[in-house]
């Protein structure tokens, strides 16, 4: 072991999990306030709750992390003053953040907070973690893709502190970059409010199974290793889970990290275990169902509020019990009080939900361990930005983002077929968002339209590995030495790729939902900005931001994992029979809608409101040039296409 063990920071969801943690032999805890976090449904803390925790983690000497890892929306930045003002007042040892205003926000105004870059920040190489402490993160919470021999290149590259994930749940897709709840119903994951989609059933050529639900993750038999690599904290997942999980996973993380010879199982009642990249093999790592729990019998009858069911395990009052649903998100839990077993059956009074015979069921708590449930709170009025303050700052980012933009229409492709098409010439930039295996036949083609070739942006992909970052850094400066030195990121840290006097962009997926977010954006250099493709309406015309692009024709990519899934074909449907397909591209799987999102027809309401920049995306389209030319006709003519979706932009975004 290193002289300094590595921080075990434990998740905290409510009162009990805090005990837990304490009891457990937390070096660290993760919680959140009411709003602005990314677990949105958890418990959670009030302001005086939180004024307590960290007194009481002071007597404990336990640090204290505060999760405000959602993207923001223009009418809460406010809010957000506000909560950085209050959190400025307390022993917080870090603030975990996903979005650039509010980054930007705390590094001008609360430059005394220390700035915690959210795994939600998808940074998955050591350019993005040198980047992050280059512009005043302190430590970066690392992508959970990552392989072990990844993890050990960045941690040799970079001296910013890492956190890494070692146990938990964990996403399909890449954390930051799952856009599949917002598209079903505009509750988004970067808002907090994830209704994993990644766990429901899906059908593909007859067969209905969760192809996306990962299994958890465990990394306990790594911690030698992790602790070699002096990783600077190893952190739990689970602020959804009770106390008793908390303490349990605890307990054996501590033991293994004050000595690696102790290595103990991990009884923590919740889905099949995977070391995911960090292990031999990731061909394993989807789960058959994504219920959590130990499958103890089936449902045998269920009516009148008592349900029946067979079991062959010992049973006890307080055992937390449920019937196994299609979505993950489903409430059909019960707690076991009035019940009698016999004959290999167990009848439970109670019952309020609905189960259907032959139907799994699972102990999902056993409910032996009682921790704390009261906090001595008392009642204060927190700490408050003066309003006069709070107006003057939102003005002077309104008036720095005030000048309108030039008109543009924006196309991207995603094959050089499209650069033979007539219609191309028709738009203002095009950006070419290649794989990288077909860079080289971008360098290598001649373009005789000298107009096109001055269009043309090249676009970075949204994951870059350990090891492709000098192909990606030499590619670049080989398009600069062709003419091709304007750019598009898919992530802020791609600055740090690209050769002197390059011209650069920022797409969708370099979050900008706010004007600090596009202010600092701005600063940073970004001669324009696409809006993210889940905003809506309302959040737009709420920024002074007009040099954002405005995505207007798209299928938008719900989920970007680095995790191959087994389906039959690459078409597939979910309950309601909406169809999506599966695409590999760069080495990623990428699911996307079957029908594209179209707002064409809101153009002329968006150019009233002075947005006069829109996106049409061709990629998983084949290059046809009557197609590019209608797409072009309906956006000038402000019409829109039958039978496609508007995502957000109407409905809105929670």
């Amino acid at each position: 072991m290193p002289a300094t063990k590595p921080e075990l920071l434990l998740p905290v969801g409510n009162i009990e999990s805090l005990y837990a943690a304490i009891e457990g032999g937390a070096d660290a805890i993760y919680l959140g306030l009411k709003g602005f976090n990314a677990r949105g449904r958890a418990a959670n803390f009030s302001e005086a709750q939180l004024a307590a925790i960290c007194k009481l983690a002071t007597q404990y000497h336990i640090k204290v992390y505060i999760t405000l890892n959602i993207v923001v929306k223009n009418n809460e930045l406010a809010d957000v003053l506000d909560t950085l003002q209050f959190l400025s007042t307390l022993s917080i040892a870090g603030v975990i953040i996903q979005d650039w205003g509010v980054f930007s926000l705390m590094r001008r105004y609360f430059p005394k907070l220390v700035a915690h870059a959210s795994t939600q920040m998808a940074n998955h190489n050591s350019v993005g973690a040198n980047h992050c402490q280059r512009i005043g993160f302190k430590r970066v919470v690392l992508a959970r893709e990552l392989t072990f021999n990844e993890l050990k290149m960045i941690q040799q590259r970079t001296k910013i502190e890492t956190e890494v994930f070692v146990h938990g749940a964990l996403c399909y897709s890449i954390s930051g970059l799952c856009q599949f709840s917002s598209f079903l119903g505009g509750a988004g994951a970067n808002r907090g409010l994830c209704t994993q989609p990644c766990r429901r059933f899906y059908n593909c050529n007859g067969q209905k199974r969760t192809f996306f639900s990962m299994k958890d993750n465990q990394l306990i038999d790594k911690i030698k290793d992790l602790a070699k690599m002096d990783i600077t904290s190893l952190k739990v997942e689970g602020r959804l889970k009770s106390g008793e999980y908390v303490y349990t996973v605890a307990q054996a993380y501590r033991k293994a990290i004050d000595n690696e010879q102790i290595i103990d199982s991990v009884d923590d009642l919740s889905r099949p275990k995977t070391q995911w990249f960090m292990g031999r093999s990731i061909a394993e790592s989807i789960a058959d169902n994504p219920n959590t729990g130990l499958l103890i019998g089936k449902v045998v009858d269920c009516h009148d509020g008592t349900i029946i069911f067979s079991t062959n395990i010992e049973l006890a009052k307080g055992n937390r019990l449920r019937v196994r649903t299609d979505s993950d998100t489903d409430q059909n839990a019960f707690v076991l009080d009035n019940f009698r077993v016999a004959d290999g059956q167990c009848t439970a009074k109670g019952f309020r939900g609905t189960a259907t015979p032959g139907t799994d069921i699972y102990l999902t708590a056993y409910r032996s361990q009682k921790f704390g449930n009261e906090l001595s709170a008392t009642a204060f009025r927190a700490p408050r930005m003066p309003q006069a303050l709070k107006k003057e700052i939102i003005q002077k980012l309104r008036k720095q983002l005030s000048v309108n933009a030039k008109p543009a229409t924006i196309v991207r492709i995603d094959n050089l077929d499209w650069l033979h098409c007539t219609s191309l010439q028709k738009a203002d930039i095009v950006v070419v968002s290649l794989p990288t295996l077909d860079w080289q036949n971008l360098l290598n083609i001649n373009i005789s339209d000298k107009r096109l070739l001055q269009k043309l942006w090249i676009e970075l992909p949204p994951f870059v590995s350990e090891k492709k970052i000098e192909l990606v850094r030499q590619f670049c400066a080989d398009f600069a030495k062709k003419g091709f030195n304007r750019f598009v990121l898919s992530h802020l840290s791609q600055t740090e790729m690209l050769p002197p006097q390059s011209r650069f962009a920022t797409n969708e997926l370099v979050y900008a939902y706010n004007d600090a977010a596009a202010a600092w954006l701005m600063q940073q250099g970004a001669e324009w900005i696409i809006s993210p493709i889940e905003n809506e309406y309302e959040n737009l015309l709420t920024g002074a931001c007009r040099n954002i692009v405005v995505p207007v024709y798209f299928r938008p990519r719900l989920f970007t994992s680095r995790q191959p899934v087994k389906l039959p074909k690459n078409q597939f449907t979910d309950e309601r029979k909406n169809r999506y397909l599966r695409h590999r591209v760069n080495g990623l799987t990428v699911i996307t809608p079957e029908q594209p999102v179209c707002i064409t027809q809101y153009a002329n309401k968006l150019r009233g409101k002075n947005f006069n920049r829109f996106l049409i995306d061709l990629s998983f389209e084949s290059a046809d040039n009557n197609r590019l030319s209608h797409l072009l006709k309906l956006l000038a003519q402000s019409e829109g296409i039958p039978g496609t979706t508007t995502f957000n932009f109407k409905k809105g975004l929670r």
